[in-house]
């Protein structure tokens, strides 16, 4: 079977910074404004009263100090409370497509690759700007590639689910150098009014190269000994914005925000993360002490620890399971593939890693690497 490596890697990253301490200052002021809004009735107890959030409750929830956003406008306005940034003309790229460029050319010089060496584009991400033409066509365009170019949308796992359908092109001959990029515009779908949830989502754009190891150059690459993937239905992850939503009589304002059930999504999804990965692990007889990495999905500090003490047996130790979701926070597909470019460095031909992702399906994707040159 042809072996093949992820050449090369980059990231597109915001300039504009949104702290925690930011984030906390507007919500609580939105919610003074609620309460005072509807004292009676909250008095009367047909409405329920919002809390404070807080630094401290959003560190120990999550980890997340930090996010980068495209447009910060709005977001820290407690009369507004979501990003203002006006629609793009047709003649001008769309953000996810202006994130993918800058991104793809870091993954291009990286790989040794020009865009006429790309034959095969995939934009993965976990919300998609418009449904046709293609955003991944648009980038081709863009960067002047050949061949042919699709988008594709698993949730959180998108950036895994494409590389392993890059891999299937390449050994199928259907592509012989794919880019594979992850344009996660994620602080749109935030609720900003909820508790919950408003601290959750970061923007970023990641992008790898996947080739043959025989045309690879690059100094450092990694090549793909396994993938495993796994979907499973749950409805405890869900946004239901649609393109029938205005044929509706009834407006759910809801509609178009992630929202989750934490707690059931902690005790279904990551048991079910930590036996994908330790079967496919198994099938190569990769033990536990074998891994010199593991990049992880960037979602919440409490689920990377959980899963790398499952998979390891043990605590990691620091730079074993690196975390970016402090700075990022969670950056939905692109998470594992941040964590993957800025850990990357180190280790020695040979040494095993795995890089995985998982969210919303829920859907599992593992990819088992070793350093290739």
């Amino acid at each position: 079977m042809k072996k093949v490596v992820i050449s090369g890697s980059g990231v597109f990253t915001p300039e504009s910074i949104i702290t925690n301490e930011e984030l906390v200052a507007s919500f609580n002021q939105y919610v003074d404004l609620f309460n005072a809004e509807n004292a009676e009735a909250i008095n009367a107890g047909e409405v329920a009263a919002l809390e404070y959030s807080s630094c401290e409750f959003i560190e120990k929830a999550s980890g997340i100090k930090s996010r980068h956003v495209l447009y910060k406008d709005g977001i820290l306005d407690p009369n507004t409370m979501q990003p203002v940034f006006h629609k793009r003309p047709e003649d001008q790229l769309p953000e996810m497509v202006e994130m993918a460029v800058a991104a793809a050319k870091e993954a291009l010089a990286q790989a040794g690759k020009t865009a006429a060496d790309i034959d095969l584009i995939i934009c993965a991400a976990s919300n998609i700007q418009r449904p046709y033409p293609a955003l991944s066509i648009e980038l081709q365009k863009e960067l002047g590639a050949g061949g042919y170019a699709f988008d594709m949308n698993v949730a959180c796992s998108s950036a895994t689910f494409a590389i392993s359908n890059a891999v299937n092109a390449i050994r199928g001959g259907t592509a012989s150098v794919v880019l594979v990029v992850n344009p996660e515009f994620a602080s749109p779908q935030v609720n900003y009014t909820s508790r919950d949830s408003h601290f959750i989502f970061g923007d970023v754009c990641t992008a790898t190269i996947i080739e043959a190891a025989e045309t690879a150059t690059a100094e450092n690459s990694y090549e793909i000994l396994g993938m495993k993937l796994k979907t499973e239905f749950s409805n405890n992850i869900r946004c239901d914005v649609s393109y029938v939503d205005h044929c509706h009589p009834e407006v759910d304002p809801e509609a178009p925000f992630f929202r989750q059930q934490g707690r059931k999504v902690f005790k279904e999804l990551l048991p079910l993360v930590a036996d994908v990965i330790q079967g496919e692990m198994d099938r190569l007889q990769i033990a536990p002490d074998d891994l010199k990495r593991l990049w992880l999905h960037q979602a919440n500090i409490n689920m990377n620890i959980f899963a790398a003490r499952k998979i390891l047996g043990r605590d990691p130790e620091a730079g074993e399971a690196p975390l970016v979701l402090d700075t990022y926070a969670n950056t939905a597909s692109a998470g594992s593939i941040i964590a993957f470019h800025q850990n990357k460095q180190g280790l020695v031909v040979g040494d095993k890693a795995v890089l995985c992702s998982f969210g919303a399906g829920y859907s599992v994707g593992c990819l088992m690497l070793q350093r290739n040159r």
